[in-house]
């Protein structure tokens, strides 16, 4: 199965990163093979519409399943009309995140995680 998870770093050794629309990589992995392709997310510093500029760089990889801390409406609305099931609530390494994933520890969502502006560092 083809999946998305966020991330701090390029591998995945690498921590869970906790914000959809403006992490910092999006590792895409096969988990039957386990080979991983790392996307950096060219959304990260937009002033507005990150989590659907980041749900669109996403759905374009052809992932079924997204698995990331939290996500917001705009992000979840985007992710879900391509068809795509979220998992929200993660924590740990990527490694560790799909060892869970392949154990059915965790259950798609039915609405976002967070609200609109989760994230964004003011001041």
């Amino acid at each position: 199965m083809k999946i998305c998870i966020t991330s701090t770093q390029d591998n995945i050794n690498a921590d869970i990163d906790m914000r959809f629309g403006r992490c910092r990589y999006f590792l895409i992995i096969d988990t039957d093979t386990m080979n991983v392709d790392a996307i950096s997310n060219e959304s990260i510093m937009e002033s507005g519409g990150a989590g659907v500029k980041a749900a669109q760089t996403v759905a374009k990889t052809g992932v079924k399943t997204v698995i990331t801390g939290n996500i917001g409406p705009n992000a979840f609305q985007t992710l879900k009309a391509a068809g795509i099931n979220i998992i929200t609530g993660a924590d740990g390494t990527i490694k560790e995140i799909i060892d869970k994933l392949k154990n059915n520890e965790y259950e798609t969502i039915k609405s976002p995680s967070v609200g609109n502006h989760f994230g964004i560092k003011r001041g």
